[in-house]
């Protein structure tokens, strides 16, 4: 074992040993839980006073990112930090990283959080990407192949879940798009056919060992994940082979800590290239609480106290809904309970709702992962779930 490694239960200054997150949303609070069935204490660093991970945590630190006593008093109760969003300041991760170990590495998230940083990365790693430029001057605008052309627009910062983004077919579109986005430096993706969306989720030790979970075949709706399927089979063999080692790669060269998911896309023609990645658990992955021996969140406490990592082993198929604000809002402005009944009446259903006290259009409010004996009965499981709350299944 290393000198670093934090025991679950190892007392510290007459108390168990605890563990920090930066950020205190639902994959903050999905931490927060499997660190606390392990034995550790946690803390939460947040500035809302309702966040759904600080509700449930040992401690709340209720102040800004970059808050100077926030992040000591933080680095005062952690023996080790991590992050549960990409967009936490990397300056705050290399304030708290100067004083405990913190994992992912400010470094490491900077790049995540910057779309031209990330796509260098992996063009580095030889793994492809779609054609690209790096918008961040009229010189840069105007200089764009127009091979490019129809693509996507992102903001090279700040943007998640469909925001920052802007479909452009032609050149004047183009300029449209950028100066919507008030000139800030972008990155022009171009436009590809595309037949299926997938992601990986790895877990980096600091000794370099690596593990994985399954390849999930995902679907967005609006830019938002709406489903995830993990199953054998649910991609050719040799494409999730491909991902798998792509994404191991996109760690390895990085020399990550923690857990790393990264998203690709397939082509027409079964080719594979990467989007991006997020330094964190990642909402395609929730549905490994209920149909793996290890969630992301169990990897995301084992690397960052140091712990021996396993290969984790699916043991059901799963399919996962994810369950955002609107299902609330179905008969106006007031919030209605859906028919959490009827949904938990069908075999293989389990429920993971966030905490959050307001529903509204699109905000992640929680998610449904349906687990079965088979493929067929998980499939008609999720249908019927769907049909119930309205949401598509497929």
């Amino acid at each position: 074992m290393s000198r670093t490694t934090i025991l679950p239960g190892s007392l510290q200054a007459g108390q168990q040993a605890t563990l920090g997150v930066m950020g205190g949303g639902q994959l903050g609070r999905m931490f927060v839980q499997a660190a606390q069935a392990m034995g550790y204490f946690t803390a939460v660093l947040d500035p809302d006073v309702t966040s759904p991970a600080g509700l449930i945590s040992h401690y709340h630190v209720q102040t800004d990112y970059l808050d100077q006593a926030g992040l000591a008093q933080l680095t005062q109760r952690c023996a080790a930090i991590t992050t549960e969003f990409e967009n936490v300041p990397a300056g705050a991760l290399q304030t708290l990283g100067a004083h405990r170990l913190v994992a992912p590495a400010a470094d490491a998230v900077r790049i995540a959080q910057d779309r031209a940083s990330e796509k260098a990365h992996f063009v580095g790693c030889g793994v492809a990407c779609a054609p690209y430029a790096v918008i961040d001057s009229v010189q840069a605008l105007a200089a764009v192949d127009a091979a490019l052309l129809p693509g996507i627009l992102k903001t090279a910062r700040l943007g998640y879940d469909g925001k920052g983004q802007v479909r452009v077919a032609t050149r004047a579109d183009l300029q449209a798009a950028w100066d919507e986005l008030k000139h800030v430096t972008c990155v022009l993706e171009k436009m590809l056919p595309l037949k299926a969306e997938c992601s990986v989720i790895v877990a980096r030790g600091r000794d370099g060992v690596m593990v994985n979970l399954p390849v999930q075949r995902n679907q967005h709706r609006d830019g938002i994940l709406a489903l995830t399927e993990v199953f054998d089979g649910v991609l050719p063999a040799a494409l999730c082979e491909q991902a798998i080692n792509a994404t191991k790669a996109i760690a390895a060269q990085l020399q990550y800590v923690g857990v790393l998911c990264v998203e690709f896309f397939v082509l027409d023609d079964d080719t594979l290239v990467v989007n991006e990645m997020a330094p964190r658990p990642h909402n395609s992955g929730h549905y490994s609480l209920h149909a793996c021996d290890q969630s992301q969140f169990d990897l995301q406490v084992r690397t960052l106290a140091g712990l021996p990592l396993t290969q984790p082993r699916q043991h059901s198929p799963a399919i996962m809904l994810n369950l955002l604000g609107d299902l609330w809002l179905t008969q106006g402005a007031e919030p209605v309970t859906p028919p959490w009944a009827a949904v938990l009446a069908l075999p293989g259903t389990h429920l993971n709702l966030y905490g959050k006290l307001k529903p509204s259009k699109g905000r992640k409010m929680g998610h449904l992962t349906v687990t079965g004996a088979t493929i067929d009965q998980v499939r008609h499981t999720a249908q019927q779930a769907a049909s119930l709350l309205g949401l598509a299944s497929s």
